[in-house]
């Protein structure tokens, strides 16, 4: 059996400030339903779903992470700070990859990195 496709779906409780946020980081609407509470992302090929649904209790920590892999971490990250997100600093981590980190306004974290060790030294 195989998957034709995943797309994640991230809980909100601030619609409207999602897409924004999301929008800053290249994604494009392709669905949405504010009655519902829920919106189709796009960026490239590849998917997001956001759904106030499954956002039913706001004080549970959330313990998911989205981990982003753009074609040049540097670009993305200058794109996402010229977009206006307060993005720290890249930083390279103990497991070789060139990152930063931030959180959506409804408290969801995402990963961004590229792995930009030579071939082989991984």
């Amino acid at each position: 059996m195989n998957l034709e496709r995943l797309v994640p779906m991230q809980p909100v409780s601030d619609l409207e400030a999602a897409v924004a946020f999301d929008g800053k980081l290249g994604f494009r609407v392709e669905q949405r339903d504010d009655g519902l509470g829920w919106a189709r992302l796009r960026c490239g090929r590849h998917e997001l779903m956001l759904d106030r649904s499954i956002s039913l209790h706001p004080g549970i920590p959330r313990t998911a992470v989205l981990y982003l892999y753009p074609e040049d971490i540097v670009e993305f990250h200058r794109q996402a700070r010229a977009n206006g997100l307060d993005a720290p600093d890249l930083e390279t981590t103990f497991y070789g990859m060139t990152e930063f980190r931030i959180e959506d306004p409804n408290g969801n974290r995402l990963w961004i990195g590229q792995d930009r060790r030579p071939p082989g030294h991984g």
